[in-house]
C-alpha cells in the first residue's frame, strides 16, 4: 500500500506539472488532429490501389495516428525526469522514505493516462472525419489498450535513458533518431503489402507496428488470435522497458 500511495502522490505531482504548461497539452492534442486531417486528405486516393485494405484512408490512418501519438509521448517522458535531476528534486526524493519503484512507476503511469485521453480525442476526430469501427465496440477499446501499452513501454526506455545520459541535449537526438525511423518502418501510413521486403521484416519486430497491427485489426476486421498475440508482445515490451528503467535507476543510485 505504501508503494501505491507513493506512486499516486508522485503521479499527481507530475500531472500538476503538466497542467502548468498548457502549451504542451495543446500541441499534444492539436498536432495529431492536424496529421489526421492533412495526411487523410493527402493520401486519400491510396485506397484506390488494388489490394489496399479498407475503403477510406482516414479509417486506415486513424489507428496509426493514435498509436504514433502515444509512442512519441512515451519517448519524450524522460525529459521530465531530466528536469527533476537538474532541479535536484530526484535527489531530495531519494532522501525520503518514498518507495524507489514509485519513482519509475509514476512517469510511466502518467504517459499511460495521457495517451489514453489523447487516443480518445483522436478517435472522436477520426469518427468526425468519416472513420468507422466495423469491428464493433471492441475496436476502440483495443486501440486504447494498444496505445497505452506502447506508451508505457516507450516511457520505461525513455526514463532509463534519461537516467543514463542525464542531459537533455543527449536525450533529444536519441529520441529523434529512434522515433521517426520506427514510425516510417511501420504500417502507420502504408499497408504492409506495399512495403519493400526489408521494411516488412523490420516492421515485424517493431513495437510501434505491433500496436498498430492490433489497433487496426480491431477497428477494421478483428482477427483476435493475431490481436492478442501482438498485445502479448506489447506486454513484454512494457516489462523490458520497466526492467531497463529500474536497472538504470539503481546505477544512478550507486553513482550518487
Amino acid at each position: 500500500m505504501t508503494f501505491v500511495a507513493d506512486t499516486y502522490h508522485l503521479l499527481v505531482r507530475r500531472l500538476r506539472t503538466r497542467l502548468r504548461t498548457p502549451v504542451w497539452i495543446a500541441v499534444g492534442l492539436v498536432q495529431p488532429v492536424i496529421w489526421l486531417g492533412v495526411f487523410g486528405q493527402l493520401f486519400r486516393r491510396v485506397v484506390e490501389i488494388p489490394g489496399f485494405e479498407g475503403t477510406s484512408y482516414v479509417q486506415f490512418l486513424t489507428p496509426g495516428v493514435v498509436v504514433m501519438t502515444a509512442f512519441f509521448g512515451g519517448l519524450w517522458s524522460g525529459m521530465g525526469l531530466i528536469q527533476d535531476l537538474n532541479d535536484g528534486v530526484l535527489d531530495r526524493l531519494l532522501a525520503t522514505p518514498v518507495r524507489r519503484g514509485a519513482l519509475i512507476a509514476a512517469p510511466v503511469l502518467e504517459v499511460t493516462l495521457t495517451a489514453t485521453i489523447q487516443s480518445g480525442i483522436i478517435l472522436l476526430t477520426g469518427l468526425a472525419l468519416g472513420a468507422r469501427f466495423t469491428g464493433g465496440l471492441a475496436g476502440p477499446g483495443m486501440i486504447l489498450l494498444a496505445s497505452a501499452l506502447l506508451g508505457a513501454g516507450a516511457a520505461g526506455f525513455s526514463n532509463g535513458l534519461a537516467l543514463v545520459t542525464r542531459r537533455e541535449d543527449a536525450l533529444i537526438p536519441v529520441v529523434n533518431f529512434v522515433g521517426m525511423p520506427l514510425t516510417f518502418l511501420s504500417s502507420a501510413f502504408m499497408a504492409e503489402a506495399f512495403m519493400p521486403g526489408w521494411i516488412r521484416a523490420i516492421a515485424r519486430v517493431n513495437p510501434l507496428n505491433w500496436a498498430i497491427t492490433s489497433a487496426r485489426s480491431a477497428m477494421l476486421d478483428p482477427q483476435w488470435p493475431q490481436i492478442w498475440l501482438h498485445v502479448g508482445y506489447l506486454l513484454l515490451f512494457v516489462l523490458v522497458g520497466g526492467f531497463l528503467a529500474t536497472q538504470a535507476f539503481r546505477a544512478y543510485q550507486r553513482s550518487t
